[in-house]
């Protein structure tokens, strides 16, 4: 069920705290980022204002995520399970989540057989590279904050001094050294793309779109 379809009336609050358990997901990557508590007017003020909202048990107040330190989380969309007594949202984090630094406030227990979904982990990684362009002052030595001071000329210079090294490699039969050329190459198209306020969003749908397209259909598929 989505939040259209229920108003607080139709949640199922606990009879003795009145609140639900709000479980937040990044909605590019699908990672899990926190667990928080909403009452009814927290549900009702994360819908209103578009940025998610809890009542913070140790205040006993409604408190926004990021109010402090800036880490909004914006809504995408909500969700309520068959049982309508636990929430889901999908959303955007502006930075960090954790209190800690750290992008989810869930540490993973031992090594998972399964790898994060590449799709999932670019979005990541572009989110870090929006971060490093919107908020330089975090990481004044980075590679990637020097690149964005330097503007787009110095930007896409490097995506195509990337892109010769990834062919050279390629014609070459280098297969040892072509995925981190590729890599690098995908890195800088990243950082070209932040900078010309395109998401990488647009990208994909491009891409899902021609893949969609008979007479493009060549050009996503092998």
């Amino acid at each position: 069920m989505t939040s259209d379809t229920l108003t607080p009336s139709s949640l199922r609050f606990d009879a003795t705290t009145g609140l639900l358990p709000a479980i937040i997901q990044d909605a590019d990557t699908g990672q899990v980022l926190m667990l928080g508590y909403m009452n009814a007017e927290a549900w009702e003020r994360t819908q209103t204002d578009g940025k998610v909202t809890f009542f913070s048990r140790s205040k006993n107040r409604l408190w926004v995520k990021g109010e402090s330190s800036g880490n909004y989380l914006t809504v995408i969309s909500l969700h309520v399970d068959c049982d309508a007594d636990t929430i889901l949202v999908r959303a955007v984090p502006a930075g960090p989540t954790c209190h800690r630094g750290t992008t989810s406030c869930f540490e993973q227990v031992g090594q998972s057989a399964v790898p994060a979904a590449p799709v999932g982990f670019l979005a990541e990684l572009e989110r870090l590279v929006v971060e490093r362009h919107q908020f330089p002052e975090r990481a004044p030595t980075s590679y990637t904050v020097s690149l964005f001071k330097k503007g787009m000329p110095k930007i896409a210079q490097k995506v195509g001094e990337e892109a010769v090294e990834t062919v050279i490699d390629a014609v070459g039969g280098n297969r040892a050294s072509l995925p981190g050329e590729v890599a690098d190459l995908l890195y800088h198209l990243l950082v070209l793309l932040v900078a010309a306020g395109v998401p990488l969003q647009e990208v994909i749908a491009v891409l899902q779109e021609r893949h969609r397209l008979p007479n493009t259909r060549h050009l996503t598929e092998g």
